[in-house]
């Protein structure tokens, strides 16, 4: 009985020791592999920050206040948080292939999601990516646009402002949930206390379903930006070529306010589709800015209108109605905004049309 009680004494005291053992081991060999020592992430040959132990470069940068761009949130499905990595980073993994052209490649682009610092690394980004920032905001106003659209404005709190090109978008962090997203800023730029997200209701989709059945007036969440690349060229003069669809009004919106502040000097045409009646919204705001402005005409067009609509504006895919009144493109810039698809299939149109693919800007946020 005594040898018994002796024995379970000590069994504690024996797997303490073992866990404690492994413990050390495993520090060692972390140690050994270079894990914790100090490593260093240089960015454009100029800014240089210390790392120690070991991240993906996306977390990193995203600890260091530096925001690359990611609406899945690193889990490498939306191929946005790309950069140019000039040395390290190891080889490229499978989930990385399919979102890299082949040119990108050649280059050293990779998805700052799936780039482990295990040793010193050289990045390049775009500049404009180190002015990003993350704001905490309060949600002022929530409003339904249609059935499945609504639009929800944000405060800043902290910072106060942020300044942003017609066309950028930001990212809107789910609270309590790993899920960020991405949407395009539908408010004027010269409004910078402020921001302006319209926001489509996705089946199943985490971030939509929160905004649109969770989200209350007063909320505090986190916003980072701005982003991207499709902006109004505002050194240009030449015309100018729209074409949206669902939710895709936010960056349009925002393009058309900075222009009519300054008396619509291009000539605008904007070509939005939708299925029926009821997926229209902000068609008034658009008929007055045509009555006001000579210079844009605003083209809405259904593919499938319903008998009780009592449609009698253009019938079919948008891409057919822009066939249809647009000559020679060359010297025209083509700003669009929808899914992946349509963007696609409006490139393609396009160019029947002799547009410089140079002149096509856009964000696919698939």
């Amino acid at each position: 009985m005594n040898l018994f009680l002796a024995v379970n004494f000590y069994i504690p005291i024996i797997i303490t020791g073992l866990l404690l053992l492994i413990t050390v081991l495993l520090i060692l060999a972390t140690i050994a592999l270079g894990g914790n020592k100090e490593k260093t992430i240089t960015i454009n040959n100029d800014k240089v920050i210390p790392v120690k132990g070991e991240d993906t470069l996306l977390n990193i940068l995203s600890n260091n206040k530096i925001f690359i761009p990611s609406a899945c949130g690193g889990k490498a499905t939306c191929g946005f948080c790309k950069c140019q990595v000039l040395e390290g980073g190891g080889e490229v993994k499978p989930m990385e292939e399919p979102f890299l052209s082949p040119q990108e490649k050649k280059d050293n682009v990779r998805l700052s999601c799936q780039v482990k610092v295990i040793d010193d690394i050289k990045i390049a980004i775009p500049e404009s990516l180190l002015y990003a920032k993350e704001y905490t905001c309060e949600v002022t106003q929530i409003e339904d646009l249609t059935y499945d659209i609504k639009l929800v404005k944000f405060k800043f709190i902290n910072p106060t402002s942020m300044e942003f090109k017609p066309g950028q978008y930001a990212q809107l962090k789910v609270p309590g949930i790993d899920i960020i997203r991405a949407y395009s800023i539908a408010s004027n730029p010269k409004i910078t206390h402020e921001i302006e997200l319209i926001i489509r209701m996705v089946p199943k989709g985490k971030a939509t379903t929160f905004v649109h059945r969770a989200l209350e007036l007063g909320d505090k969440v986190i916003v980072t930006g701005p982003y991207g690349s499709f902006y109004l060229r505002e050194d240009s003069n030449r015309d100018i070529i729209c074409i949206a669809g669902g939710s895709g009004k936010a960056p349009i919106r925002s393009i058309l306010h900075y222009l009519k502040d300054r008396g619509m000097p291009r000539k605008v045409k904007y070509f939005f589709g939708a299925r029926s009646k009821k997926d229209l919204y902000y068609t008034e705001e658009f008929v007055q800015l045509a009555k006001e402005y000579p210079n844009f005409e605003y083209i809405p067009a259904l593919s499938d209108p319903l008998p009780e609509d009592n449609w009698t504006g253009d019938i079919g895919l948008i891409t057919d109605v822009v066939d249809k009144y647009s000559g020679d493109l060359n010297d025209t810039e083509a700003y669009l905004c929808g899914s992946p698809g349509m963007i696609n299939a409006c490139i393609k149109d396009l160019g029947k049309h002799d547009i410089k693919q140079e002149n096509v800007f856009y964000d696919k946020f698939s």
